[in-house]
């Protein structure tokens, strides 16, 4: 454990010399522009409007740090030469996977939490006020980032079989795909074709359900989710994750590195 930590603790250090956390620059402008360009609007509709900027935000964000970071986690440092250093000390292989997947993912829980505290920032300025209700955006962003865990874990193991292009390629490709799995459902139920319906399914079964985690909606408009979605997105998420983290050890394990 004190390996894969000092190896994450690296990890986010190198994210941060590498200016991953200028975006948050950018994030406060974003956020900044739009409290007074929305001021204009009527109440309701600003703070829907609001909401649903700040977390489209905070997703988008930590999508491109999740994946133009992730696919090159791997690659460079085999690239560098550095990976050898590494592995010549008492680090196994798995430890060093592990310990670059928790360090993005400190990364970008750093970077999705200041953006949190901007948005409700801005929004309190806007409302003057906060409610229950406001409550539900909070519950928005731990969907988003057991989305972007997912993405990491998928990015990283495409690091380890691929060239970052390729990579960022099939991330972002499994990603969109992953977002239309429902509609992938609904067009196979209406189709009318046994084999194209059951093909849905187990297609809908094997990839990553990146759809499911989307709350920006209805936390826009005010809408808490129940805890039992709660807990069964994130068994979902920590399970699917555990398998991709496990595939990208087992290649990686077998991977020539000469």
């Amino acid at each position: 454990m004190n390996r894969i930590a000092a190896i994450a603790v690296h990890t986010f250090k190198e994210s941060v010399r590498e200016r991953v956390l200028y975006t948050l620059v950018v994030f406060a402008i974003l956020m900044t522009g739009a409290g007074l360009i929305l001021g204009s609007i009527s109440v309701g509709i600003n703070e829907i409007a609001l909401v649903n900027l700040g977390l489209s935000a905070i997703s988008i964000f930590g999508l491109l740090i999740a994946v133009f970071i992730g696919i090159s986690l791997v690659w460079k440092e085999v690239e560098r030469r550095t990976l050898y250093n590494v592995l010549s000390k008492p680090v196994a292989r798995a430890e060093f996977i592990l310990g670059k997947f928790f360090g993005l993912l400190l990364t970008l829980a750093v970077n999705t939490a200041v953006m949190t505290a901007g948005f409700y920032l801005v929004l309190w300025c806007e409302k003057r006020r906060m409610t229950a209700a406001d409550l539900a955006p909070l519950e928005a962003v731990y969907f988003i980032l057991l989305e972007l865990m997912l993405v990491v874990a998928v990015a990283l193991l495409f690091s380890t079989i691929s060239s970052p292009a390729l990579s960022a390629v099939f991330t972002l490709s499994l990603y969109v795909i992953g977002n239309l799995l429902g509609d992938l459902r609904n067009f196979g139920e209406q189709s009318g074709s046994a084999a194209l319906r059951g093909l849905l399914r187990v297609v809908s079964i094997v990839l990553p359900d990146f759809g499911s985690f989307s709350d920006i909606a209805p936390a826009a408009h005010g809408e808490l989710v129940a805890v039992r979605e709660i807990l069964s997105h994130s068994l979902y998420a920590v399970l699917y994750t555990t398998v991709l983290l496990s595939a990208t050890i087992l290649i990686f394990e077998r991977r020539d590195l000469r």
